[in-house]
């Protein structure tokens, strides 16, 4: 921590630099390579994601009796995976396709899909949030010498202090999910990332929520917090002058609990659209429900069909990739049932 004035820029909470480093004029995900051009997502890994999800979206409409389904996505990139998924959806299922994204819409991208910058409302379908939460501002939290919290201040080259005591709703939201014990210890305030989940997942009108992303729970938070920046494949300090993502692991259980009872502060319980059915589950269990496992082939195939057992080979080697300890296979599916109308803001 540096209590000295900063010569490069004004401080300013982590939220407010975030938000502009990312999303401001030039931000880092207004790019044109997008972040296909910085980081690996399971989207970019391998076609094999983008057909779970399609096998979804088919289960999310025989839930629902029908055969015209919507599919959202929500920091939907460049559109991979919404092409992806069209490309794999069974025949007959007639998809209405939605890319929920804060940058332009892409050149040559397909037609059938709609583009805009906030949810539609009142769909009925699947909400797929791949690696959104993430990247979501929010503020930073420390406990200084007495063990208060108090927000981490940040100047534009990454320098970093202790700014004022965390109050209010960032208080309250800290005491209930994410409670600063000793001196030293961090966290990251993910209040704005349950409003930001209720509010998406509230514009579904019945259906499924799912939001994917690195993740913890209040019985296992890290203690000294999981911001980080990623520039071009790489793991680097987070400096929040448009350079470099900035992303930390998102608190999915109170995320979940967000949107059991409405969007913000004010809301009072069986405001939202009722909690239905919650789970989280690890990648690899998502993933092997889905048909996705990562077995190899058996042997007997390279005798009677070597083409198809180099093709199963490959298919094998992409769904370890996927479903991987360690890796994409750690990530975390917060899955939330929508059983009736939602709470989508005008």
């Amino acid at each position: 921590m540096n209590d000295e004035t900063c010569q490069s820029g004004p401080w300013r909470g982590w939220r407010a630099a975030t938000e502009a480093a990312l999303y401001g004029p030039d931000g880092f995900y207004l790019r044109p390579e997008g972040p296909a051009g910085h980081f690996r997502t399971s989207v970019h890994a391998s076609p094999l994601f983008a057909g779970a999800v399609a096998r979804l979206l088919a289960q999310v409409a025989e839930e629902l009796g029908t055969d015209e389904v919507a599919l959202v996505d929500v920091g939907a990139g460049r559109g991979e995976l919404l092409t992806g998924v069209l490309a794999a959806v069974p025949a007959g299922l007639r998809v209405r396709a939605y890319a929920v994204e804060r940058a332009a819409r892409p050149e040559g991208l397909d037609p059938r899909i709609s583009w805009g910058a906030s949810v539609p409302s009142g769909a009925r379908g699947l909400l797929f949030a791949n690696e959104w939460l993430d990247n979501v501002p929010v503020d930073v939290a420390e406990a200084d010498e007495s063990g208060a919290p108090r927000y981490v201040e940040v100047a534009p080259d990454g320098t970093e202090r202790l700014g004022p005591p965390v109050d209010g709703a960032d208080a309250e939201w800290l005491a209930r999910w994410w409670p600063l014990r000793e001196p030293g210890e961090r966290a990251e305030i993910g209040r704005p990332r349950d409003e930001a989940w209720a509010r998406a997942a509230g514009c579904l009108a019945a259906g499924l929520a799912v939001a994917v992303d690195y993740a913890h729970v209040r019985e296992a938070r890290p203690p000294f917090g999981t911001l980080t920046g990623f520039r071009a494949g790489r793991e680097v300090e987070p400096v929040p002058d448009g350079s470099c993502d900035i992303t930390s692991h998102v608190a999915l259980d109170a995320c979940a609990a967000a949107v059991a009872t409405g969007p913000g502060p004010g809301s009072s319980p069986g405001s939202g659209p009722g909690p239905g059915s919650v789970e989280l589950v690890s990648q690899r269990e998502a993933l092997r429900r889905l048909g996705v496992g990562g077995e190899r082939p058996a042997l007997d195939l390279a005798r009677s069909d070597p083409a198809g057992y180099v093709r199963a080979l490959a298919a094998a080697g992409e769904a370890a990739e996927l479903t991987a300890r360690g890796g994409l296979g750690d990530f975390t599916w917060l899955l939330q049932r929508v059983p009736g109308e939602g709470y989508c803001p005008a």
